[in-house]
């Protein structure tokens, strides 16, 4: 049996504990019902009821869920605005975010798609050189003047890949 503030009150049959309990005006609440004895608590069960959910409540508030954030390039862009654009996209992975790598077409540049699924490629190629390994959400679709890709990290290669880096630091701090 745990009194309200926390102390110890011994081994005493059910009854007993209950008629403690409801003269302060608590709870008998069960804590730990398969150990022998099984151990009791005094306690607000309302007070404790409401806290409870007060936690989880901000726990929901803490935690974030990954947002989507989009990429937008041309079919013609440069090599050095591609490694541009899959840095911050590899930023963004990192980070827990989903991204959208978009085509964007003008024109006549509509009819060469082909080369929109180019650039998407390479950037996955070069998001995977980086050591940012993905995962697709949504597969190549085209919508309109956009031609467009959802990723995300994929949490179990990304997790493997910082292994083994650790691992190899460890084994050159060894060496050294």
């Amino acid at each position: 049996m745990i009194g309200a503030e926390g102390e110890q009150l011994g081994i005493m049959p059910t009854f007993q504990a209950l008629d403690l309990a409801r003269a302060q005006g608590l709870d008998l609440v069960e804590v730990a019902p398969n150990a022998r004895p099984p151990v009791a608590k005094m306690l607000d069960y309302g007070r404790f009821k409401y806290e409870q959910s007060k936690r989880e409540r901000e726990g929901r508030r803490r935690q974030k869920g990954a947002s989507l954030h989009q990429v937008k390039m041309r079919p013609n862009i440069g090599k050095h605005d591609m490694d541009a654009k899959a840095r911050t996209a590899a930023r963004l992975l990192r980070n827990g975010d989903k991204v959208k790598i978009s085509i964007m077409f003008r024109g006549r540049e509509i009819t060469h798609r082909d080369i929109g699924q180019e650039r998407i490629q390479e950037m996955l190629e070069t998001l995977d050189e980086n050591e940012v390994p993905t995962v697709i959400e949504k597969p190549i679709s085209t919508e309109g003047r956009f031609m467009s890709i959802i990723v995300a990290e994929d949490k179990v290669k990304a997790k493997a890949i910082a292994d083994a880096k650790a691992a190899t630091a460890e084994a050159s701090e060894a060496a050294g």
